[in-house]
């Protein structure tokens, strides 16, 4: 089966989307993933100052944690992001991790497949695709690698609200049971 990383992009503890994101571990590791989680909580990952040294070097030159991320994305299969929506868009610290990942381009990168699971208070459909077309126009960069499915769990937003959302807890395991 397939090496999934699984990068949770929440900076709460014991976040909506990080219970959720645990439901879909199980479920991958259920179908015989070797299953790594990244939690950006805690991490130093400093903003992109497109300078695109990365484009020769395949380094940033920022020397933060966004460099391990960033070789734990290359060798990896397939691709998970988990993130709260704030104003209808990811949170800020994926876009700023997205920005980072600019040293892949040039590289030899292995994942093909790229997920989003995605949380909110409201529950309109709408409300995640400003998120899904941010991870749409990042993966538009990379032409072996395709957005291969996406899950928003919707009117949740009370902290730790999620844990009682059976329904919910029930898709996010099946969701991680498909990943490719």
């Amino acid at each position: 089966m397939s090496k999934v990383l699984v990068i949770s992009t929440s900076l709460r503890a014991k976040s909506n989307s990080d219970i959720l994101t645990e439901k879909l571990i199980e479920g991958a590791k259920a179908s015989g993933h070797d299953v790594e989680y990244i939690g950006l909580k805690g991490k130093n990952i400093g903003f992109c100052i497109g300078c695109l040294a990365c484009q020769n070097t395949q380094k940033c030159v920022i020397k933060d944690d966004a460099a391990e991320i960033a070789e734990k994305v290359k060798n990896a299969d397939t691709l998970v992001f988990a993130t709260p929506i704030y104003y209808y868009e990811m949170s800020g610290q994926m876009k700023t991790l997205l920005d980072r990942l600019n040293p892949l381009y040039p590289s030899d990168y292995k994942f093909r497949n790229v997920y989003m699971l995605s949380v909110a208070a409201e529950d309109e459909e709408f409300v995640p695709k400003k998120a899904e077309s941010g991870l749409q126009g990042w993966i538009d960069c990379f032409e072996k690698a395709q957005f291969s499915g996406s899950l928003f769990c919707g009117g949740i937003g009370d902290m730790g609200e999620a844990s009682g959302k059976t329904e919910e807890l029930n898709e996010a395991f099946e969701f991680g049971k498909a990943l490719k």
